[in-house]
């Protein structure tokens, strides 16, 4: 009988530090992994962030992994097994899945496959600024093996505490770890070997946020774009690339927090998601224009 391949399904709410973490494996862990990654929204950011890695990878493109996705996902891994062989498998989900079907569906349909873990992402200073759990993201903390309580230094230690005991709340089992900056032992990821049977899903799949892409293959006035980030009040999420005279950035916004960072990329590209964004949509693309040069 063949040796089943273990595979982690990393999950979190937009923003709470997926791909960093991602980004943070693929520089310390030794084995081989494939990444399966399904953003929200019709740039593939997240996968131009980990591509140049030495890592096998598939996109699964616009939509939700854990509904209308499921018969792309099979497709995808049983060909990564076949062309690949990885040591490990990763799924990264979009923000805003639900993972009780796609863990119902791995355990179920996917027989060359084992279910190692589900590793959640919180956002610390997300959770203090917007205590309210919404649906999907108290499905996320339900599902976890491992909760990975990410951006800690930017909240005080009570705070820390009264969190942990809100997750803990949700979900009495699975092990709370404290990270910034995704940075954790991923020996503590990879191994947990999951036990628990998921039962078939109720999913009725109500998406909260829309998105929309922006690309430009002008020079932005990088002063012009800082204070348009500083503006972004409508906004709940924002990613992707800019460039300014200098050098081209990765931008990383998160409910009104910030980030530029260099990296190497052809020209901007960025992603916004928010709720009703399809109405603020024509004038958030006119203020980011008054910064192309």
């Amino acid at each position: 009988m063949a040796v089943r391949i273990p595979l982690t399904v990393i999950t979190g709410p937009l923003g709470s530090g997926k791909t960093t973490l991602l980004r943070h494996i693929l520089e310390t862990f030794p084995k081989k992994i494939a990444i399966l990654m399904n953003e929200f929204g019709e740039i593939a950011i997240d996968t131009k962030i980990i591509q140049g890695k030495n890592v096998q990878m598939a996109d699964l493109g616009g939509g939700c992994v854990c509904c209308s996705l499921l018969g792309e996902f099979e497709a995808a891994v049983n060909e990564i097994i076949d062309t690949v062989e990885p040591d490990n498998i990763v799924v990264e989900t979009t923000g805003v899945a639900e993972p009780d079907a796609l863990v119902f569906d791995i355990q179920e349909s996917l027989h060359r496959v084992r279910l190692d873990g589900v590793i959640t992402l919180s956002d610390a200073d997300a959770m203090v600024r917007y205590p309210s759990v919404g649906h999907t993201t108290r499905m996320q903390i339900e599902a976890a093996d491992t909760i990975l309580l990410n951006k800690v230094d930017l909240v005080s230690q009570s705070e820390l505490q009264a969190i942990e005991k809100k997750l803990h709340s949700l979900n009495e089992t699975a092990t709370i770890l404290r990270t910034q900056r995704g940075k954790v032992d991923p020996d503590l990821l990879f191994g947990i070997g999951r036990e628990r049977v998921q039962p078939p899903p109720h999913h009725v799949h109500q998406p909260e946020f829309e998105s929309f892409g922006y690309k430009s293959p002008a020079n932005f006035n990088r002063q012009c774009f800082e204070e348009f980030a500083d503006s972004l009040s409508d906004v709940y999420r924002a990613k992707g690339f800019v460039r300014f005279d200098e050098e081209i950035y990765l931008f990383n916004f998160v409910a009104g927090r910030w980030e530029l960072e260099p990296f190497t990329q052809e020209a901007t590209e960025l992603v916004f998601i928010g709720k009703q964004l399809s109405e603020k949509k024509s004038e958030i693309i006119s203020r980011l224009k008054t910064c192309e040069q």
